[in-house]
């Protein structure tokens, strides 16, 4: 995968997949309770759904909350990497991915290990080495890694993003020094480090049937004839709004025909800024599609989310503009991707176990809303840093009927420019604005809440909002 923003329980691990081993079949021995999480909904459907965390996810109480609650498999984002496992020759550095092990032991999380061999990420003295000295620097950085993790992960994605866009295959340090067959030695060396583990290729934009998966197909036929090891192809699922294949299960399909295991290993759905309420809604059909083809094919194994929520996702530092990629907000709140994936398993939404509680953050300044709205009251937390601020806030309805359609009225601070939020569509961006509900939110019941949010730019002044008025009415301080 692409760049995040930038002692072991050995037995404990050992016994988890053990246990999965047994059961020939991906779900795992714990109950489904009444599938409130897409984790319990996707367990009772044989998969796992999971996310990507790395090692400074873990003090993000906001963060982890969601993922304890909602997922069952765990990739590093990038502490198995080569840079970090390895910085100089020989030297090695598993504290990282110990670390992120250790946590999804703790949490009854499988672990993807990622990843053995990539052309990214790779310290320098490796493509400086002698084409025929490679090969040998490559196998001893495989067997050293994959037995350090032997019985701790369930699967590795052994060669990561192997191919051009052409179907190609990229001229990087490894294929530069011993050819195509540099992916049968990398698979044959993982197998012999840890046979237990499932051996994945992963790529992106192979995900629907076209040239680049067409060249990944023909690969894996030979290499199957060959008897090299491999179970299976990771689809990254890297997509853009509205942009998901036809053909991506007819694709799982083909390669699933071969005998592997397909899973979906990194998925977000980038929108351009700021995202309106139709695209959060074709997002969800999105995610809606992405669960279903993975359902209808029986060795698609689970998805796993790249990160948890859009705060932590590195698609805005990608891709300038662009960024909601995820089923969670920047609060970490439920988007309607979530509930559309959980529906799509056959789960149902409980505000227990779906809805995480917005935590209030040292750098929180509240507002100081007219008092004796009487209809409505209004609470909110601005989180400033540099330039930025996201703002959370929470609207109750204190009237005496509900709520059908709504609109809030706020002025931002001089130098404030919203530039994308969630749950509500804000215009304009700057001075008075007017935050109209989603198509989703409409409704506030008698005693209700909806919690909506921004983020913008500031040159210096992150004070919140001095009042806010509901449909007309002035709202007192929540």
């Amino acid at each position: 995968m692409h760049t995040d923003q930038r002692p072991r329980k050995l037995a404990a691990i050992t016994a988890v997949i053990a246990s999965a081993a047994l059961a020939g079949t991906m779900a795992l021995a714990r109950p489904a309770a009444a599938a409130t999480s897409l984790k319990a909904a996707a367990e009772a459907k044989g998969k796992y759904f999971g996310t990507a965390l790395v090692q400074s996810n873990l003090s993000n109480s906001a963060l982890t909350a969601v993922a304890n609650a909602q997922f069952d498999f765990m990739t590093p984002g990038n502490e198995m990497k080569w840079d970090t496992t390895e910085p100089s020759n020989g030297s090695y550095n598993f504290g990282p991915g110990d670390t992120l092990v250790n946590y999804a032991v703790a949490h009854s999380m499988r672990v993807r290990g990622h990843n053995l061999v990539w052309h990214s990420q790779l310290p320098s003295w490796v493509s400086s080495l002698p084409t025929n000295q490679v090969q040998a620097a490559m196998e001893a950085h495989i067997t050293t890694e994959a037995t350090h993790y032997k019985g701790q992960v369930y699967s590795w994605d052994v060669v990561n993003e192997p191919f051009n866009e052409d179907g190609s295959l990229r001229t990087d340090a490894f294929y530069n020094a011993m050819g195509s067959g540099y992916i049968a030695d990398a698979l044959r060396t993982a197998h012999a480090a840890d046979p237990n583990a499932k051996l994945y290729l992963n790529d992106y934009n192979i995900e629907g049937e076209n040239a680049k998966s067409n060249a990944l197909y023909t690969l894996v036929q030979s290499l199957i004839s060959q008897g090299v090891p491999i179970n299976g192809i990771g689809l990254e699922s890297h997509f853009i709004l509205g942009q998901v294949p036809s053909t991506m299960q007819a694709n799982m399909a083909r390669f699933a025909a071969l005998g592997l295991d397909v899973a979906v290993t990194e998925l977000d759905d980038r929108i351009t800024l700021p995202a309106s309420s139709a695209n959060l809604q074709q997002q969800a059909a999105d995610y809606t599609t992405v669960v279903n083809d993975c359902l209808a094919v029986t060795r698609c194994v689970g998805v796993s989310q790249w990160g948890v929520g859009d705060a932590d996702s590195w698609i805005p530092g990608t891709f300038p503009g662009q960024g909601a990629a995820t089923m969670y907000d920047q609060n970490y709140q439920p988007k309607p991707a979530y509930n559309a994936a959980l529906a799509a398993l056959g789960g149902t939404t409980s505000t227990s176990s779906s809805t995480p509680t917005t935590p209030t953050t040292p750098s929180t300044s509240s507002s100081s809303s007219s008092p004796g709205g009487g209809a409505c009251k209004v609470s909110d937390a601005v989180n400033a840093w540099n330039t930025g601020l996201t703002e959370s806030i929470t609207i109750t309805n204190t009237g005496s009927s509900a709520v059908n359609g709504w609109q809030l009225v706020f002025t931002l601070a001089s130098g404030q420019t919203i530039t994308s939020g969630w749950n509500a569509a804000y215009s304009p961006s700057s001075g008075q604005v007017t935050a109209t509900n989603a198509s989703y939110d409409a409704a506030i019941p008698v005693g209700g809440s909806v919690n909506i949010g921004f983020q913008a730019n500031h040159t210096g002044n992150t004070a919140a909002p001095a009042s806010f008025s509901l449909n007309g009415q002035t709202c007192a301080n929540g």
